[in-house]
């Protein structure tokens, strides 16, 4: 552990600059009180006052190798020094070593990869890719999705975020998710949402396949609930998008990069998208990087065409450094292995937690991404606060949330789910720890069950 060195004073003109002068996002100003963070290390970070605090979040589930790997800063001290910056028409090692590296880890063959600055612009540029390839306009995603705050990505995206941003870009078609929780059909036997076909089917009865380039899902949803897909519905939706001659667009900027236990949550049902696109974890949000790799047949077709699309800091040579350290970390101490040794031991814990207090109505995650929902009643499913709440009505979690951070823990909870999504480098001691944590402040929220 780094040695934590205490400055109140400078903690203080930390957090007072930040309220003044900084534009936090999803954020209402006058109400949020940043912790003035000092530093980090492994899945700790802490504040100038030396109060260290467990990361149950990785951050914005992103810092998946933990806080100041050594490998990693090795290779942005090594970089800097070689080459700093470069333009993206260059060819440099690091650039070319990562795109290799992606093709070895991603599913199937997937074979090229276009660099960006983080996730939101991988799936602008595969939407717009896909409409390139197909001649076809139409988008199909989900409502219980993110995919970024740029104007396409934020139009994908089915959660309340995107009503500031309407209209958005045209061509965009929902459907609804396989929450077999709160499933939108009721979940029949068989269920034509959950098992994905028939739902999808019906969309392109209305639609027009001929007019359809792409669906795009997170294969694991992220920040609107954790919800992992039922076994065999990404086989259906990708047998339906086959038949159709559809592009399916993998979303793994959160799942990907061993979160769930695998290299990519696509690999839990051997499951190989046409495009899928990356970033937090790729490097664990060191610089920032993301990615979007497409199928053979898709590179096949664009290589003796002119690619509409670019960044000035495409595959910039510190992050991608740091992608080709963190791949190698992965490899070499079996971190992806340990995600899912994790995963059976978060399983475990927090089915006990769900056990002990009524108001955790579902657990749901795989590897070290989980999502505990939190209601008023489990036989009505009523959720502990309302879907979009904010202000009042979120209270009761954001008091759990205080009242973590308070005893050291610090959590993401999104509406009426608290996320649990540490670094994939958790050891069982800290794992524990946190879960203990979580079965004291949970009692807050079994304060307001009615069941």
């Amino acid at each position: 552990m780094a040695t934590i060195e205490t400055n109140p004073e400078l903690g203080e003109r930390v957090r007072a600059d930040a309220k003044r002068y900084v534009l936090h996002s999803w954020s209402v100003q006058d109400a949020i009180d940043p912790i003035p963070v000092a530093g980090a290390a492994g899945r700790y970070f802490w504040d100038y006052d030396g109060k260290r605090y467990l990361d149950f979040a990785s951050q914005l589930v992103n810092v998946s190798i933990g806080h100041q790997h050594p490998k990693l800063v090795a290779a942005i001290k090594e970089q800097a020094e070689k080459l700093c910056t470069i333009g993206p028409p260059m060819a440099t090692e690091p650039r070319s070593t990562l795109a290799r590296l992606i093709t070895e880890v991603t599913p199937g063959d997937i074979s090229m990869a276009f660099f960006t600055n983080g996730g939101a612009e991988a799936n602008e540029n595969a939407i717009k890719l896909a409409r390139w390839y197909t001649g076809r306009h139409k988008v199909i995603a989900r409502y219980r999705s993110y995919h970024g705050a740029t104007a396409g990505a934020i139009t994908l995206t089915g959660d309340p975020r995107r009503w500031p941003a309407e209209p958005g870009i045209p061509g965009v078609v929902r459907m609804l998710d396989p929450y077999t929780y709160r499933c939108p059909a009721g979940h029949p036997d068989p269920c034509p949402v959950c098992t994905g076909a028939p739902h999808l089917e019906e969309i392109l009865q209305y639609e027009g396949p001929h007019t359809v380039a792409a669906v795009i899902l997170e294969t694991v949803v992220g920040t609107n609930g954790i919800i992992v897909p039922p076994d065999g519905y990404l086989q259906a939706i990708r047998e339906v998008c086959d038949r159709h001659g559809i592009l399916l667009i993998a979303d793994e900027v959160m799942a990907g990069f061993g979160r769930t236990g695998a290299w990519f949550a696509v690999d839990h049902w051997n499951v190989v998208p046409d495009i899928i696109t990356m970033a937090k974890g790729i490097n664990s949000g060191y610089v920032p990087l993301g990615a979007m790799a497409i199928r053979e047949p898709i590179a096949a077709w664009v290589r003796d065409k002119y690619f509409a699309g670019g960044l000035t800091y495409s595959g910039h040579p510190l992050a991608c450094a740091v992608g080709v350290a963190s791949i190698e970390a992965f490899r070499e101490e079996g971190i992806v292995e340990h995600a899912a040794e994790m995963g059976e031991r978060f399983r475990d814990g927090l089915h006990r937690l769900a056990e002990r207090h009524p108001s955790v109505g579902d657990v749901r995650g795989l590897g070290c991404f989980w999502g505990l929902e939190l209601v008023r009643d489990r036989a009505t499913k009523e959720p502990l606060v309302p879907y979009n709440a904010g202000g009042e009505a979120a209270a009761p979690v954001a008091r759990l949330a205080k009242a973590a951070l308070e005893r050291g823990l610090y959590l993401m909870t999104h509406w009426n789910v608290v996320m649990v999504c540490p670094p994939l480098t958790i050891t069982p001691d800290e794992l524990d720890s946190g879960i203990a944590i979580l079965d004291d402040v949970l009692a807050l929220a079994d304060e307001h069950y009615t069941g």
